[in-house]
């Protein structure tokens, strides 16, 4: 008789196939994970090195944001507060029932509009941070990421000048602080990781696209009445609640008042979940972004 099928040349064949085929699959991979690795590397190291840089542009765009205005900082604080006046004023003619949201509505709304306007407002100076840095992004070689972190750090003293008015607001309205708020550290780096991701990514789509800036605008406003920025979740059901659930920005601006308004901290699965995407996005972003840098003084 002759040999087992499983000791066939075409069977045997096959699996040495498979074998080179995996074999082929796990250098592949390998390649890939060496890659990354010396990217990561690379991109730390860097911003080790020019940690002195960011903080020089950090406080240049500052200054530059400020220069020659009446109200100075102020503008930190007019904005949410002047949109909390137009929401409370709208919603009492038009929807009276979102107000019932636990609280005094001005100070909910203000929590959430303040929140808002951190990742807004990084989002719109990143978009076009790269276009209107031409000189330095052509012919001086440095981490191109810092500008649009430097936006997002900007970003980051207004919330905190804002922040000032909020904690007059609580005081007026009477709304207890708890321990809860100790957690509010961690919902602020959150927002910025995730709002650091975004802005990377818009930089340089905006670098290869011209008309990405000009779609923005579109695009921030329909993301915020996307948000729980100025109603509350709970008081929505079907399929806006689901959309508003899958929106990131949803928990995030839920954490914060969950820990500055009700005094609880929120909930860990679904924070955590969002602390993950927003890890993996910023990652993604980032070397996205550092791989293409090298095409940046060609593109503009």
């Amino acid at each position: 008789m002759s040999g087992s099928p499983l000791s066939s040349p075409c069977v045997s064949e096959g699996l040495r196939g498979q074998q080179r085929g995996k074999a082929l699959a796990i250098r592949g991979l390998e390649a890939v994970l060496s890659r990354l690795a010396a990217d990561l590397r690379e991109m730390i190291h860097e911003q080790y090195e020019y940690w002195e840089l960011l903080y020089v542009m950090t406080r240049r765009d500052l200054t530059l944001r400020y220069k020659q205005t009446i109200m100075g900082f102020g503008w930190a604080v007019f904005m949410p507060l002047l949109n909390t006046l137009l929401f409370s004023v709208i919603f009492v003619k038009v929807a009276p029932d979102l107000l019932n949201v636990g609280v005094p509505y001005p100070v909910f709304a203000f929590t959430g509009l303040l929140a808002w306007n951190l990742t807004a407002s990084a989002l719109r100076f990143s978009v076009s941070s790269l276009t209107a840095n031409i000189n330095l992004v052509a012919k001086v070689y440095f981490p191109r990421e810092i500008f649009p972190f430097s936006a997002v750090f900007v970003s980051v003293v207004d919330y905190a000048v804002g922040a000032v008015l909020l904690v007059a607001m609580l005081i007026y309205y009477k709304v207890a602080i708890t321990p809860a708020v100790l957690f509010l550290p961690v919902v602020v780096l959150v927002q910025v990781i995730f709002t650091g991701a975004v802005a990377l990514f818009l930089a340089v789509a905006n670098l290869f696209y011209r008309d990405v800036k000009y779609l923005f605008e579109v695009f921030i406003t329909l993301w915020m009445f996307a948000s729980s920025v100025v109603y509350p979740l709970d008081n929505l059901t079907g399929p806006a609640r689901a959309l508003l659930v899958l929106n990131p920005m949803t928990p995030i601006i839920d954490a914060y008042r969950d820990v500055i308004l009700f005094g609880r901290l929120p909930p860990m699965g679904e924070f955590a979940a969002v602390a993950g995407v927003s890890v993996a996005l910023l990652g993604g972003a980032w070397v996205m972004f550092h791989r293409a840098e090298y095409q940046f003084a060609e593109l503009i």
